[in-house]
């Protein structure tokens, strides 16, 4: 399966959910991110159950202190 994460494309074995696919490229990190999917805000409590689609465009966003 392919998608797209920030715009750089990644190949999985198989189908999986948003959590599993955010795990594998190394986003852990709950707090202070926010995930969408095609353009879609997909809540925390969605994750475990979301199924990824091929060529879904999945854009994390992560806030960041500062002035």
């Amino acid at each position: 399966m392919t998608v797209f994460l920030n715009d750089k494309k990644i190949e999985f074995s198989g189908p999986l959910t948003l959590k599993e696919a955010l795990e594998q490229q190394g986003i852990r990190q709950v707090r202070g991110i926010a995930v969408a999917v095609n353009d879609r805000v997909v809540p925390k409590s969605e994750w475990e159950t979301y199924h990824l689609q091929e060529n879904d465009r999945i854009l994390v966003i992560q806030a960041t202190q500062g002035g």
